[in-house]
C-alpha cells in the first residue's frame, strides 16, 4: 500500500517510469490493483496511470494483464480508484492494440 503510493509519486519522472518497469514493477502493481486494500488499489491505479505515459509501459501493462483490473476499478472502486483507473485506461488507449 505505502510502496505503491511512493511509486505513484516517483512515476511522474520519465526515467523512473522506465526504472519501475525494468525492475519488474508492472505485474505486481496490476495484481495490487486487482486484490489489494482500498488504498492499495487507489495507489496502484495511480502508479499505472503515470507509468502508462511511457509507450513501452503501455505495452507492458497490457501484456501483464493490467487492463482488466483497471476496468474493474472503474466499475467498483472508490472515487479515487475510479479516477486513477480511468486515467490509466486513457493513457493505455494511446496504443491502438489496447483499444
Amino acid at each position: 500500500e505505502n510502496a505503491a503510493g511512493a511509486l505513484w509519486v516517483l512515476a511522474v519522472n520519465a526515467d523512473t517510469q522506465v526504472a519501475i518497469a525494468a525492475a519488474g514493477g508492472i505485474g505486481p502493481l496490476g495484481e495490487l490493483a486487482r486484490s489489494g486494500t482500498r488504498v492499495a488499489k487507489e495507489n496502484a491505479a495511480g502508479t499505472l496511470w503515470n507509468l502508462a505515459v511511457n509507450a513501452d509501459n503501455r505495452v507492458a501493462i497490457a501484456t501483464a494483464g493490467g487492463i482488466g483490473p483497471l476496468v474493474e476499478l472503474t466499475r467498483s472502486g472508490t472515487s479515487v480508484a475510479k479516477e486513477n483507473a480511468a486515467g490509466a485506461l486513457r493513457n493505455l488507449s494511446f496504443n491502438a492494440d489496447n483499444r
